[in-house]
């Protein structure tokens, strides 16, 4: 199969540059990215893709066993950085996507070389010494929420999670994106992303990471930024002035910088 159609792969920016693979959460697609992506290819080689099931990917490819776990999320990333023969290459996740990093650069090693997590949240259900952010019954409530009414929850929670009530039009494209999305497939990428406890995961990252928080996101509280920050040794914690779980369309100048300034530092 053609890995590069299949995730609708997406190259820009300088051949011989630096490695920028951009991935996207749950319910988005790569135009997620667009505020910052053509900014960073100015100076980087920019990947990015969908997720099969996700945006312009190719839908046969998908498979409900596959992609029950964020285990065959990472399984696409490492395809396409084969595909491509990526080599030392900086994963941007946002959100889900932070952990599905985690996974893919424990089975590539030798190409993904450093992390950068925007809203990163490795468990969202709180648990005894451990604020994810949810209660148990809280995310109960939200599946079933979703699988009795995916436009409806889509329509409720999309601006709840983008933020920013007084531009509501960051909540009516989070809005389009979720309901672009189809429903069944919506159904399992939810249980991946909300079910999943990447802690023990976590433990293992001895990369060079970035955590980037906004300084107000009930997607992923503060507690959370803080928990991976302390897990992962030497990482860099920078929290944006800045509402929401999607900082990269509600701060894209901010988001920028924090990720060209960590970037820079590494090379």
């Amino acid at each position: 199969m053609d890995i590069v159609s299949r995730n609708n792969v997406t190259v820009t920016g300088p051949q011989d540059a630096p490695v920028l693979l951009l991935a996207h959460g749950f319910g988005c697609d790569q135009n997620m990215w667009r505020l910052v992506a053509p900014a960073l290819a100015e100076n980087y080689r920019v990947i990015q893709f969908d997720y099969v099931g996700s945006g312009r990917s190719d839908l046969s490819a998908w498979d409900a066993t596959r992609y029950a776990t964020l285990d065959g999320y990472a399984q696409d990333v490492v395809e396409i950085c084969e595909a491509l023969d990526l080599r030392e290459v900086s994963f941007v996740g946002h959100s889900v996507s932070s952990m599905v990093g985690v996974l893919a650069a424990a089975a590539t090693p030798d190409r993904i070389t450093s992390l950068i997590m925007i809203g990163p949240s490795p468990c969202y259900v709180d648990s005894p010494g451990y604020r994810g952010g949810f209660s148990a019954e809280d995310i109960d409530e939200l599946l079933e929420s979703l699988d009795s009414n995916y436009l409806g929850w889509s329509a409720t929670m999309a601006p709840v999670i983008m933020g920013n009530p007084d531009r509501p039009e960051l909540g009516e494209e989070l809005t389009n994106s979720f309901c672009a999305t189809d429903p069944a497939i919506a159904r399992v990428f939810a249980r991946a992303t909300f079910l999943s406890d990447s802690r023990d995961d976590l433990k293992t990252v001895n990369l060079p990471t970035l955590v980037l928080e906004c300084s107000q996101d009930v997607i992923a509280p503060r507690e959370v930024g803080a928990y991976v920050h302390d897990v992962i040794p030497g990482s860099r914690l920078v929290t944006l002035d800045a509402t929401g779980h999607c900082p990269q369309l509600s701060a894209p100048e901010a988001t920028l910088a924090a990720l060209t300034e960590f970037i820079g530092n590494q090379s």
